[in-house]
């Protein structure tokens, strides 16, 4: 991890805490996603995720999640390899990792500014407005 003084290290880990990490860097969208692959690896209608760079991101004790490709070729998803928590997504190729809000230690700044996959969102839970873009007066 290349740490840079004054930039904020976030920490953060599995539900048994075997898989543990640190995040160095901007965290980038932070946002709900609603698409079948999230909704059957998180067991609920929906994830959360915000974007570290990758090389700001370190594992812990040389532990790493285990790796499984819901869009082979694509994207990975990383769990840990004995309480099997949803942690982290890595597009092949990429430069930033999302990881899973609830997998941080603190995130409550980290507030969802919208909504992927809103078509296969559930109908009895309302929407994560579209916050990105806000309306500025003329």
């Amino acid at each position: 991890m290349n740490a840079t003084p004054g930039l904020r290290v976030r920490t953060g880990g599995c539900l048994c805490g075997k898989l543990r990490f640190t995040a160095a860097g901007e965290p980038d969208y932070p946002h709900t996603c609603s698409c079948l692959h999230c909704q059957k690896l998180g067991g609920g209608p929906m994830m959360s995720w915000v974007s570290f760079p990758l090389d700001g991101l370190a594992w812990s004790d040389d532990v790493e999640p285990v790796w499984f490709d819901t869009f082979p070729g694509e994207t990975k998803r990383g769990r840990c390899p004995e309480c099997g928590s949803q942690v982290c997504a890595l597009d092949y190729g990429g430069d930033s990792i999302a990881v899973n809000l609830s997998a941080l230690d603190q995130a409550e700044d980290l507030v969802p500014v919208n909504q992927s996959f809103r078509q296969d969102a559930v109908a009895w839970l309302p929407q994560v407005p579209d916050t990105r873009h806000s309306a500025t007066a003329g």
